[in-house]
């Protein structure tokens, strides 16, 4: 039984479209999928997102992300060694991001993350955050059924 308020995609199929764009630009910079994975299922466990934390739960095993990395992230803090410092910058700022209202990106991480991430990679962090967010807001509005799994 389905629990779905609505199907975007097929109510307009164009609503999506600048969110497509968005993912094309986050994913053709140099972040790394493994990263991008992390970074997105972070900000899901935060917005409790379960289409997206399945989604994105698939995508880093396929991008090499191991088990135990994924079953810790949510206490990522309590276990930095798993984690590069490259990652914990970009989970960190992925946390302050999604809880901007918690008083915002402070200084402080801002320098972490200049020193982890290029100039460059920055921006595209920063879009990926924000686009996971939006993601989020979507399906946990509607409801998102979670995706048929394949018969095994």
């Amino acid at each position: 039984m389905s629990t779905q308020r609505m199907n975007i995609q097929e109510i307009d199929p164009k609503a999506y479209q600048p969110m497509f764009a968005m993912e094309k630009y986050i994913h053709s910079g140099t972040l790394g999928e493994d990263l991008l994975a992390l970074v997105k299922i972070r900000a899901s466990q935060l917005n409790g997102c379960a289409y997206c934390l399945d989604m994105h739960g698939r995508e880093a095993r396929e991008a090499g992300v191991d088990n135990r990395r994924l079953d810790v992230l949510a206490g990522w803090h309590e276990a930095p060694a798993l984690y590069s410092d490259r990652e914990q910058a970009a989970l960190a700022l992925a946390e302050a991001v999604t809880l901007i209202s918690h008083g915002g990106v402070s200084d402080a991480l801002w320098a972490q993350v200049k020193a982890a991430f290029t100039e460059a990679e920055v921006p595209v962090l920063l879009m990926a955050i924000s686009a996971i967010n939006v993601w989020n807001r979507l399906a946990v509005s509607t409801h998102q059924d979670l995706p048929e799994l394949p018969a095994e």
